[in-house]
């Protein structure tokens, strides 16, 4: 956290700034109080960017809508009915909110909001503390109701109110506290701990869209793992994916394998780090959700094929089976099919490069690997040296050769032919005409065909390949 006087400046400055200095002045003239609040507020305190612009007001929401259209013509209800008008105000986009005090009922996944006139009704029932700050405008007063400043100060969260009551009036907080926890480096104080385990059961009123959303938010953090760890053990994480508290739940007494929930938990930090230095280089941007998911769910196959073996354990198949399994709990938080493909295609394939370091691959197995990867080539190249997580020096040496040998590899087959973009050298307009046939899945077969064999053989001329598809075809 910066220093008083620093957030004093860095508030100062938001509260001068154009967008907010129009709708201070518009809401006072109207004789209405408008507030700067949440998030807003707390990072400013922390010295993190401002990014986001939230506020709230007295005014109920068609007196907002109405004061808004004096100082801009670009409104948007589209959280009307929980009391917010957005608008873009001297090109930034803002939400207001009318003070509000809203609760779940225990069969409901939507709050019923109800409107209050003072502020401090309005920050009682937010979720954590050090989200329970307003700057009050155009007089720049800190509203403070719980303790949210020294909160901020210690590194904790709390509640306003109880967390029980809290985390009944909205589940969602419960995950929120994990995504804190990763996004902020706080802890949650024990009574928000022992909350979010007697509560957990409160998480099934949500849907599973708002749940994926804070779940993706968690994952972009730069420590996820923390808030991870907290969606485990307050047993919310078996409440939306269970398959990742199997891997708890199914650790060896014995010691015959490692512990694949720590591993997982260490594959996804080691990802994040990989991840990151691409970002310091210039070559990614965002943090890399699918990537994350993938290390995090890599090994959730195991539990199901675990099978112990004359004193070995082994786990065969599990890339394919925690494939499955990622599919479809994928499906059931509403992530889109893109995402989901991305992620169970990683999954699916996180153990090929094993498979080199136990002996050579040939040119056409290469080729395959970069084919199957699709355009995730660079995320797999990510995950396979992140699942390394051996305590074994030369093992980690080894593993890190051999991927380093697998890698330049595809380079030199990208440079001699063009290997992200290999075709077959027909296509199917030209398929259908050498065999006169018609659109159908004669085609598909025979384009398969003709890609395996520039897999396999490399370039062969269409000379050679409509020799060969002639031949094939014969057989078909």
């Amino acid at each position: 956290m910066v220093s008083i006087a620093q957030a004093t400046v860095e508030l100062s400055r938001i509260a001068e700034s154009p967008t907010v200095a129009t709708l201070s002045r518009a809401f006072a003239q109207a004789g209405y109080e408008l507030a700067l609040v949440g998030g807003s507020v707390r990072d400013a305190l922390l010295g993190r960017e401002v990014t986001d612009l939230d506020f709230a007001t007295n005014a109920r929401p068609d007196k907002t809508r109405e004061i808004l259209q004096t100082i801009t013509s670009n409104t948007l209800d589209l959280g009307v009915r929980f009391g917010t008008i957005a608008a873009k105000v001297k090109g930034e986009m803002v939400e207001i909110t009318t003070y509000r005090a809203e609760i779940y009922r225990s069969t409901s996944r939507k709050p019923e909001v109800t409107y209050s006139d003072a502020i401090e009704n309005d920050l009682v029932r937010r979720d954590f503390t050090v989200n329970a700050l307003a700057l009050m405008l155009p007089e720049k007063k800190l509203v403070d109701v719980a303790g949210g400043v020294e909160h901020l100060l210690a590194g904790v969260l709390d509640t306003p109110d109880t967390p029980e009551k809290s985390f009944t009036d909205d589940p969602l907080r419960m995950m929120r506290a994990a995504r804190f926890a990763a996004q902020l480096g706080f802890t949650p104080v024990p009574r928000v701990i022992t909350a979010m385990r007697e509560l957990s059961a409160r998480l099934e009123i949500i849907s599973a869209e708002r749940i994926r959303d804070e779940l993706v938010k968690t994952l972009a953090s730069d420590d996820p793992v923390s808030g991870v760890r907290l969606l485990v053990e307050t047993g919310l994480c078996g409440r939306f994916l269970p398959e990742l508290t199997a891997l708890v739940k199914a650790q060896d007494d014995q010691n015959r394998h490692k512990d694949v929930y720590e591993h997982s938990l260490t594959v996804l930090a080691q990802a994040i780090e990989l991840e990151n230095a691409r970002r310091a280089a210039g070559v990614a941007a965002n943090p890399d959700v699918v990537l994350r998911l993938a290390a995090l769910l890599h090994d959730i196959g195991k539990p199901a094929t675990r099978k112990f073996e004359q004193g070995a354990v082994t786990f065969h198949n599990h890339d394919l089976v925690g494939a499955r399994l990622a599919k479809k709990r994928l499906r059931s938080l509403r992530f889109d099919n893109d995402m989901i493909n991305q992620v169970t295609r990683l999954i699916e394939l996180h153990m090929r490069f094993f498979g080199y370091n136990e002996g050579v691959w040939s040119d056409s197995a290469v080729r395959r690997y970069v084919r199957d990867a699709q355009d995730q080539l660079e995320q797999l190249h990510i995950l396979t040296r992140a699942d390394v997580t051996t305590k074994d020096r030369r093992k980690a040496v080894r593993l890190a050769r051999a991927y380093d040998d697998l890698e330049r590899r595809i380079e030199v087959l990208a440079e001699q032919e063009e290997l992200a973009a290999v075709r077959p050298e027909l296509n199917g307009e030209q398929i259908m005409q050498i065999l006169g046939i018609k659109p159908g899945r004669t085609v598909g077969a025979a384009y398969k065909f003709l890609l395996d064999l520039r897999l396999d053989e490399g370039e062969l001329g269409q000379e050679e390949a409509t020799r060969r598809l002639l031949e094939w075809y014969q057989k078909f």
